[in-house]
């Protein structure tokens, strides 16, 4: 007998679930409705799961482009419960970052950022602490020589080293990646570490490795949902669990260089960028509410070394291939370096204005492997009117740089790589304002000045000493990228070396 009462509990529940679940999606629409006010608009999403469904299927790019068509330049997305204004295309993406930059200045509130960085550091602080620690990372690195002649020796030294280790190649084939990893890292350490690692340094590669494997799983299913449902997923073992554990392995090493330059600090001479970030705290130590304490150091260091060297390094592996699948650009190259700088001395920052078909492909390359095509996100700070549009204060903004640098607007053939997007008919280069390789406004890369001069040294130094050559026939070469949403890579490949010199 109980067990049919039970039974007919369930049949006689049946009726109410399904009536609650429908009162439940209805208050959600009208919940939602509300909170749409005068957004911008965009598909209608779904109880709890809003547009992600809409988004899967179809590479994300041209979904996106789909819906941009369809609502225009500024739309709204849904990501679960969370809401996301989508720029797109140069005017919105600069109205926004560069016109309303104040405004536009935040960050969202991640769960796996917020477990990570902890609002500290660069790319993920908001608000006075993030301006402080900004401004004063810009005026420590510009100290020990950012966007100055020392820097750039220090780079010429480095890029020798790189020469030395590719001439043992001897004409045999190679992956590029690792040398180049290490050589454009070495850079960026000795501004904020103190000192370059050598190649065979076991830990410093762990190092790269463990930022190169954080990269790419940044875009695993799992992390993504860990960001929707952070306390469902938290208690559990998987990817996600991984990447905090990746991060905190940075963090020790980090800090086993910042416990060595405590023991060997001395104020009156800074070495680094770690050693001036030991006196700023030594400084306000009697301030509690100083932003300016080791944590910080230590994210705040991770930071610049990524921003530093990881897409620099990028660039520098997929412009490679890029030359080896068009040995006509290459070619261009070799003959304006020879004419331009010769063969007996090292290239120099001074030369680039010489040389506008070199700069024009380095940009090219920038803008063809568009390496971070969602940008990074942002949000707003305060509630924001554009474009006709409301956005509510700490609403994700997310500037597709893509649609920007793929723009037929701005750049003819977006699809092709033509370093002719850069030059004048006459041959001199030509300025495109619609290159935002680097983002803009308040939030552009803080490392954009350092990438500018290694990305001209590393290229016409390596093309100054080798001549590109690939076992497959270019036109069989396979530039397409390795997608992995937030992050295009080049695919893996192998290339060997002539000497020219």
């Amino acid at each position: 007998m109980e067990t049919l009462a039970w039974l007919g509990q369930g049949v006689f529940s049946l009726p109410l679930l399904i009536f609650a679940f429908a009162l439940f999606v209805f208050f959600w629409w009208r919940t939602q409705s509300s909170l749409l006010g005068n957004l911008p608009p965009g598909p209608r999403p779904l109880p709890l799961l809003g547009n992600l469904l809409q988004l899967r299927g179809v590479p994300i790019l041209e979904c996106l482009s789909k819906f941009k068509e369809t609502y225009g330049p500024v739309y709204t997305l849904y990501f679960g419960s969370q809401k996301v204004v989508m720029l797109c295309g140069f005017q919105a993406i600069k109205e926004a970052l560069v016109d309303h930059g104040e405004e536009f200045s935040g960050r969202p509130d991640f769960p796996v950022s917020k477990r990570t960085f902890k609002r500290q550091g660069i790319f993920f602080s908001v608000g006075d602490p993030w301006k402080q620690v900004r401004r004063f990372s810009l005026t420590t690195l510009r100290n020990f020589g950012m966007g100055k002649r020392s820097i750039e020796e220090r780079i010429q030294e480095e890029i020798q080293c790189l020469v030395e280790e590719l001439r043992k190649t001897k004409g045999l084939s190679f992956d590029p990646t690792f040398f180049i990893r290490r050589s454009v890292s070495n850079v960026i350490c000795s501004i904020v570490f103190g000192n370059r690692f050598d190649y065979k340094d076991e830990k410093f590669q762990v190092l790269l490795d463990l930022i190169a494997e954080n990269l790419q799983r940044v875009d695993n299913f799992w992390v993504q949902m860990y960001n929707f449902f952070p306390a469902v997923l938290d208690p559990f073992p998987g990817p996600h669990q991984k990447l905090f554990e990746n991060y905190r392995e940075q963090m020790r090493f980090v800090e086993e260089i910042m416990e060595k330059h405590k023991a060997s600090l001395d104020p009156s001479s800074p070495r680094d960028y770690i050693d001036a970030f030991l006196i700023k705290i030594e400084q306000e130590k009697a301030d509690p509410t100083s932003i300016f304490h080791y944590e910080n150091l230590l994210i705040s260091s991770l930071d610049i070394f990524f921003a530093g060297s990881e897409s620099t390094s990028i660039t520098l592996w997929y412009g490679l291939l890029l030359l080896l699948k068009h040995p006509e650009v290459e070619a261009k190259v070799h003959e304006e370096i020879e004419l331009v700088i010769g063969k007996n001395r090292s290239p120099r920052m001074e030369d680039r204005v010489k040389m506008p078909y070199t700069d024009a492909t380095i940009h090219e390359i920038q803008r063809f492997i568009d390496i971070f095509p969602l940008g990074v996100p942002h949000s707003v700070t305060v509630d924001t009117k554009f474009r006709g549009y409301t956005i509510p204060k700490d609403t994700m903004v997310m500037p597709l740089l893509n649609t920007v640098l793929h723009d037929p607007e701005h750049f003819k053939h977006p699809t092709t790589f033509n370093p002719g997007h850069f030059l004048e008919q006459d041959g001199s280069f030509k300025k495109n304002d619609a290159f935002l390789a680097f983002s803009t406004g308040k939030r552009m890369c803080i490392g954009e000045g350092l990438a500018r001069m290694e990305l001209f040294l590393f290229f016409t130094t390596i093309l100054q000493n080798f001549k590109l050559r690939s076992s497959i026939d270019h036109k069989d070469i396979d530039v397409t990228p390795v997608f992995k949403t937030f992050t295009k890579l080049p695919p893996l490949y192998q290339l060997s070396l002539d000497n020219r010199l």
